[in-house]
């Protein structure tokens, strides 16, 4: 009976398997079939992007109005029934809810640490700088249960940085269904996180500059921003049809007339930029604590328990504590708050936040910095009508310190002040709001120098540069670009040899070397003009020792790009001796920065060429070849048996075959939910792996000669 019962187990676990790998294959063939189709539309390139950036937006505007309900929904249910259940407690019920949220997040950590760990608006820059835009769809779900389920049991957190991934999933998801680029999926993964932030806000400008801003690092095309208008205001259009067109924040608006009063919103602006400061390096010196000491000292789930308790017991005295917070903040604008209250609520928020999301908490910081702003405006204009006799609206002071300080936080000036501009409708609030955002933002980065995204990114050892230039040049290594050819003269040569030499040398710089062959200085053509002049005098007086300039910055031959051309800006200089890796001393030759532009400027065109032709390289079949232009062609080749585990780095196929790979179709594995079977373009670290498929450029005879690859 037991072997039998095995047995009957075995037959339909092989059956689940085989009607699982079935529904891939038919999923599978769909989406080839449809990419096929798609492909094949002959619209002009501007309308099929537009085209997609609309659907973008409909879609990130439904999973953002899905999520505002299931939070909204999550915490009726959770604080009504859940009371019920606990009625025995009466009101200190709710102490524990928060607790029973925190301890749920912690078994999810526990069973899916890998996909926990990619949270918030930071995974969604790294996947936009590293990865093309590819964000998982597992991961996609699991973060948008999390948040639901942090939030709607009181968790003091904000919905915007989980709503921002959220839109940035699902775009990216979609982007992978009808397989664009990597560069195109990298534009609407951007544009669905902002998207979801203008449906959330109901501000599409808002939106459309956090992408920029936030997401992309500044980093501005104008297709981007095609597509970031585009989706944004679609969304904000769908979540204004489901969910209302009313504001988050509801208040009487005085306007503001009172421009002699500027002055005021200097200090507000200081006020909320220290503010912003202390709260960026509270949030760091909480997240090292946690990971270094208390999650090595106790278990995960007992921690996160803790903090949730202490949120309970904070909520349980002061209410607006618990959740989002932006019923809190309509009741700080109406002034219906004591300032202690609102006192206690600020430092309450400013502490809490942290201790939730660095011990394991799902959420963002977007309402929090709103809150907290809310909260110091509110005390500020107290303040100033209390101690020091003006008459002045709180309302408005507390408006600009919701901007002044949620921009202070992320570092989002213009996406701040669109945001509030936006929920106002009052040009009269755009010059203290501008004022007062622009002076927190500058007080941040000139003591932070970056966001509280980017440092958290810092501390899981990331370091991302802004924009596409810079990734552009970290792939390219100066051993590449560099010119063998360097002028090393002796310390001691002569002014007359030195000048000899500076006529018949094709060279404007030499180096000087002493007797270890070691530079110590440097001298350029400018450097001999004032000494010719003086010739006569000095002829037998000075070496070449003397006119040289010391302290000459080297670079070694496995520096990227982007590393010397930070070294290019700290001098006016045009070139850089170049050193070996294995002996420091010896010299190989030198680096020129307009070598360095050059090499950009063919790479940054291999990637536009992979972008233009990027329909095309879809559809491209093994074998056959297309032309792009006279005498050059791509196709598309099974990797050699030689290549494999290796790095296109170690490979150098640019300098043994004449040919660039533009993209690389990865092997396709069964259930694997990365980019297999896909598009992708690599960088000069991807290892080859059996069953890859290179998308090769260059000239037909070089193509030809690929024919005969085993």
């Amino acid at each position: 009976m037991l072997f039998s019962t095995a047995k009957h187990w075995k037959i339909k676990e092989l059956m689940k398997e085989v009607l699982l790998r079935k529904s891939y294959k038919t999923f599978r063939k769909w989406r080839l079939f449809v990419q096929k189709k798609i492909s094949q539309v002959t619209m002009p390139e501007y309308t099929i992007f537009s085209i997609y950036a609309i659907v973008i937006g409909i879609i990130v505007g439904l999973a953002a109005v899905s999520f505002h309900t299931a939070i909204h929904l999550f915490n009726t249910y959770f604080f009504e029934k859940s009371t019920e259940g606990l009625y025995f407690l009466g009101a200190g019920a709710v102490i524990f809810l928060p607790a029973v949220g925190m301890f749920i997040q912690s078994m999810m950590i526990k069973f899916a640490p890998e996909t926990a760990a990619k949270r918030g608006v930071g995974e969604v820059i790294k996947s936009v700088a590293l990865r093309g835009g590819y964000i998982p769809f597992r991961t996609t779900l699991f973060h948008f249960i999390a948040p639901v389920i942090c939030i709607g049991s009181g968790g003091t957190v904000g919905p915007e940085g989980p709503a921002a991934q959220l839109g940035g999933g699902v775009s990216s998801k979609f982007a992978n269904l009808i397989g664009l680029s990597d560069s195109r999926r990298r534009v609407f993964t951007a544009a669905g996180s902002g998207a979801a932030i203008s449906a959330i806000f109901n501000t599409p400008l808002g939106g459309i500059f956090f992408a920029l801003e936030v997401v992309l690092m500044n980093d501005f095309h104008a297709p981007t921003f095609t597509a970031l208008i585009l989706a944004s205001v679609t969304a904000s259009a769908i979540s204004r049809i489901l969910l209302g067109d009313s504001s988050v924040f509801i208040f009487d608006s005085p306007g503001f007339t009172e421009y002699e009063q500027l002055y005021l919103f200097i200090i507000l602006g200081l006020a909320a930029g220290i503010l912003s400061v202390f709260f960026v390096r509270y949030s760091h010196y909480t997240s090292t604590l946690f990971k270094d000491n208390f999650l090595k000292k106790y278990p995960r789930w007992l921690v996160m328990t803790f903090i949730g308790l202490v949120v309970g017991v904070c909520g349980y005295f002061y209410s607006e504590v618990f959740g989002i917070g932006y019923i809190a903040i309509n009741s700080i604008l109406a002034n219906q708050l004591t300032v202690s209250v609102v006192a206690v609520l600020l430092v309450m928020k400013f502490f809490l936040v942290p201790l939730m999301l660095n011990s394991g908490g799902f959420g963002g910081v977007f309402a929090p910095s709103l809150f907290i702003g809310a909260c110091l405006g509110f005390i500020y204009a107290f303040a100033l009508n209390h101690f020091f006799g003006f008459e002045v609206q709180s309302t408005t002071y507390i408006l600009v310190a919701m901007g002044a300080v949620l921009g202070g936080i992320n570092s989002i000036p213009l996406s701040s002040i669109l945001i509030i501009f936006e929920m106002t409708k009052d040009y009269s609030y755009i010059l203290p709001l501008m004022l007062a955002v622009i002076i927190s933002t500058t007080l941040v980065q000139l003591l932070e120098k970056s966001s509280i995204h980017l440092k958290h990114l810092e501390d899981e050892g990331f370091k991302l540069s802004q924009g596409r230039d810079a990734g552009i040049l970290r792939k390219i290594l100066v051993k590449d670009v560099m010119r063998n050819d360097i002028v090393l003269i002796p310390e001691n040569t002569s002014l007359p040899k030195l000048i000899s030499q500076l006529i018949e040398s094709p060279h404007g710089t030499f180096y000087i070397v002493n007797k270890e062959e070691v530079i110590v200085g440097r001298i350029t053509e400018n450097d001999l003009r004032p000494i010719i002049t003086e010739y006569e005098n000095l002829v037998d007086v000075i070496v070449a020792r003397d006119i040289a300039k010391p302290d000459v910055n080297t670079v070694n031959e496995q520096y990227d790009l982007e590393q010397v051309l930070k070294l290019f800006g700290h001098e006016d200089i045009d070139q850089l001796p170049v050193v070996s890796v294995s002996e420091k001393n010896k010299i190989l030759g030198t680096i020129w920065k307009q070598d360095i532009i050059s090499a950009y400027n063919r790479e940054s065109l291999k990637h536009n060429l992979a972008d233009g032709l990027a329909r095309e390289l879809q559809t491209i079949e093994k074998g056959n070849k297309s032309r792009v232009a006279e005498g050059y062609s791509i196709i598309e080749r099974t990797t050699k048996t030689s290549f494999v585990g290796k790095t296109l780095l170690q490979l150098r196929l640019r300098n043994r075959y004449g040919l660039e790979v533009l993209m690389i179709r990865k092997a396709s594995s069964f259930l694997d939910e990365s980019d297999s079977g896909k598009l992708v373009t690599p960088d000069p670290n991807y290892v080859i792996q059996r069953g890859d498929k290179l998308v090769l450029f260059g000239a037909d005879e070089k193509v030809e000669e690929t024919s005969n690859w085993q």
